[in-house]
């Protein structure tokens, strides 16, 4: 940055010590040497310039890929979660078909059972009555009260198996849980995925403002080195600070002046 000051000092004293040009505001100043120290210039600014732009011009497509990758972990998250909810939902009709059919066997097997128990009993009880009315009274009571025996156990039978039926498909039933537990993981993916897409976001506009930052503090510097030299400039003083100055060129070399 220093050679730049210089630089520019020598420009102005070479415009200070040029020809007027007749008639004009203008004056001559040798062409060669004003390019070599605009040359000087260019070549002493800092490269944070064109690091800083480059910054400006990559942010767009930072945050454009941010965006993108979000809305893809997003749409993925959300395809997940419908082929879990799908897989679960299915799962669980599933279940409750077999349930239902194994219900409904149950209590078929159970009602069958109990109507062949009962038929046997009955026509154990005709017998036996049959057989009791020909020997002895007696003998019909005990009939009649085994045949009732008989018909309370088929009964309680038939009950247990029915209890036992709808008890397998209360258990069966319940296990629909699972369809609760995919919907609350699906919903934590998405929002995972939402919370990443944020950090994204944020991590790149911060890494975007940090280069603006040191960008602005380079050209505040800049600019604030450039006031003093004007200053100094208007004010006459630190004229003679430097030790370089224009190096004389003999008639022979120099180059045609040009007009400003």
């Amino acid at each position: 940055m220093y050679r730049v000051f210089e630089a520019l000092d020598e420009l102005v004293a070479i415009v200070e010590e040029a020809r007027a040009v007749p008639m004009t505001a203008g004056c001559m100043v040798p062409r060669g040497d004003v390019l070599e120290l605009l040359d000087d210039i260019k070549d002493s600014i800092p490269g944070e310039l064109d690091d800083a732009q480059d910054v400006l011009d990559q942010r767009d497509s930072l945050v454009g890929s941010a965006r993108q990758n979000a809305d893809s972990m997003v749409a993925t998250a959300r395809a997940d979660a419908d082929a879990m909810l799908a897989g679960a939902k299915a799962e669980a009709d599933r279940i409750l078909a077999d349930a239902r059919a194994v219900a409904d066997r149950t209590a078929e097997e159970a009602s069958n059972h109990s109507r062949t128990l009962i038929e046997d009993a009955t026509e154990e009880a005709h017998r036996l009555t049959t057989s009791a009315a020909r020997e002895h009274e007696s003998l019909t009571g005990r009939a009649r009260s085994e045949a009732g025996r008989i018909i309370e156990n088929a009964n309680a039978h038939y009950q247990r198996s029915v209890a036992d039926g709808i008890a397998e498909q209360q258990r069966l039933v319940a296990e629909t849980e699972v369809v609760a537990a995919a919907k609350s993981e699906a919903q934590r993916i998405i929002d995972a995925a939402h919370a990443e897409a944020d950090r994204l976001r944020g991590d790149c506009d911060i890494y975007v403002d940090t280069k603006l930052a040191d960008f602005e503090e380079i050209l505040t510097g800049t600019l604030r080195s450039v006031g003093r030299g004007r200053q100094q400039l208007r004010t006459g003083a630190g004229t003679h600070d430097y030790v370089e100055y224009p190096r004389a060129v003999d008639d022979a070399d120099r180059e045609p002046p040009v007009a400003v």
